[in-house]
This record gives structure tokens, C-alpha cells and sequence, in this order.
């Protein structure tokens, strides 16, 4: 995936500065519609920055208190799959609101580290947890493009993202919020072809509330679990997607 965004970016840049002839254009009438739809397609890294409690005291069976300290971090990047349409309103020549439903496919890997249980060659303990999420998105967007030459107009866009997370229930450790909100920024580049417009993107989003479920610890029956639920202390989502829109 990190391949796939330098590759993503180098192609950007190029396109804009190779671009120095007068060619003619493909549907250059396009972008003066108010309004206009598409369809869109793309993948996705889902991560989550989680903050950790530390040290925790905890009663035993036989009603002694021991120090247990366990790490959790998100150990690495799944790639996922996105699909939505798109809403596109022409506000003036350079500025466009935008609403693009979508859904998103992925997940995230976590390990717990139990550094107080170390095994005979003094590696502590560890548990993983593949956490799959499945998120409706409804962002909506404000792009700002630049003067069109040629047959491309590269743009920079933000806007505010809430996300229902359709699969928060019946985690085994860590469970994340039903509803979350994100804010997103990226970069793109809109592409004229002689039949229609496609359009790359690429777009960082940040989770602006604690998107963890606290409460979800409590439900567990497995000690071993619950110890390693309450190691968290709060989580911010983060994703990546490389979007491709067809308009």
C-alpha cells in the first residue's frame, strides 16, 4: 500500500508538470454543470492510535493484589476495499461541495504484549486480535481545484466524515463505538477522457473523537481478556484510501 500511494503521488506531480503543449480537450464543457454524479472505487488501510493505561492492580483468585502491565499497539496495516457514489455540486470556477456515500471494508491487527508473563526464554506473553470493520461513510467535502490545462485539474479537498461502524458488537478484546467522526484531507487530480472523467485520490482521515467502548470490558468473562481490554485507555481511528471516481 505504500507503494501504491508514492506511485499514487508521483503520478500527480508528473501529470502537472509534463504538462506544458495546448492539447485539445476532452468534454470541455463538463464542469460547468451544477450538478453531476458518478460512482466511485478505491482500497483502504485502517489504523487506530491507541492510548495505553499501564500498570494495573488486580485482585487474584486466592484475593491477592498483583502489578500486571500490558501493551497494546496496532501492529500492522490490512488492506481493505471501498465502494460508493458520488454527489457533486459546482459551487464557483475553482469550488465544488461534495457527498460521497460509501462503504468501507477492512480491519485492524492488534497485539497485546503481557510484559509481567515471560516465557522461558523471557518473551512476554502475547495475545492478537484481527479486528474487522465494516463502516458506512458519509462524508462531505469541500474541493478546491485549480485552472484546468489540457485534460487534467489537480485539486486539494477536506471535509467532515461521520462513520457508522456496522460490526462494533461481539469483539473478542477491543471493541470500537457504533458511530464515530472523522476529518479528512486529501489531494487529486481530475483526469478528462474523451468519454468520461476519472479521478485518483488520495486521502488521509483522522478520528476527532475516542472511538473505543469502554464498557465492553466489563462484558467479558475471560479474566485473561478483560485484563487486556482495560490495558486501553482510548483509540482514535485512522484510515487511508486511494479512491478512483468515474463521473
Amino acid at each position: 500500500m505504500k507503494k501504491t500511494i508514492i506511485i499514487m503521488l508521483a503520478t500527480l506531480i508528473g501529470i502537472t508538470a509534463t504538462a506544458q503543449e495546448r492539447k485539445v480537450e476532452n468534454k470541455p464543457y463538463v464542469d460547468l454543470r451544477p450538478l453531476h454524479f458518478g460512482i466511485l472505487i478505491g482500497f483502504n488501510t485502517q489504523d487506530i492510535e491507541l492510548e495505553n493505561v499501564g500498570p494495573q492492580t488486580i485482585l487474584q483468585e486466592d484475593g491477592t493484589e498483583v502489578t500486571r502491565t500490558v501493551v497494546c499497539d496496532a501492529s500492522k496495516w490490512n488492506p481493505g476495499v471501498s465502494v460508493g457514489v458520488l454527489a457533486d455540486m459546482r459551487l464557483n470556477d475553482h469550488f465544488n461541495l461534495r457527498f460521497t456515500p460509501s462503504m468501507h471494508f477492512g480491519s485492524k491487527y492488534l497485539t497485546f504484549r503481557d510484559l509481567d508473563r515471560v516465557d522461558e526464554n523471557g518473551k512476554a506473553y502475547t495475545e492478537s486480535q484481527e479486528m474487522k470493520n465494516t463502516y458506512i461513510s458519509l462524508p462531505v467535502d469541500l474541493k478546491f481545484s485549480s485552472k484546468r490545462f489540457n485534460n487534467c485539474r489537480p485539486y486539494i479537498m477536506a471535509g467532515i466524515n461521520p462513520m457508522i461502524n456496522l460490526t462494533s458488537k461481539d469483539q473478542d478484546i477491543v471493541q470500537l463505538k457504533r458511530y464515530d467522526t472523522m476529518v479528512e484531507i486529501g489531494v487529486g487530480c481530475d483526469l478528462y477522457l474523451p468519454f468520461f472523467k476519472l479521478i485518483p485520490e488520495l486521502k488521509f482521515c483522522f478520528s476527532l473523537t475516542d472511538a473505543l467502548d469502554k464498557n465492553h470490558a466489563s462484558q467479558l468473562k475471560d479474566e485473561t481478556a478483560k485484563l487486556m481490554a482495560n490495558s486501553v485507555r482510548a483509540g482514535h481511528a485512522k484510515m487511508i484510501v486511494l479512491t478512483f471516481y468515474f463521473e
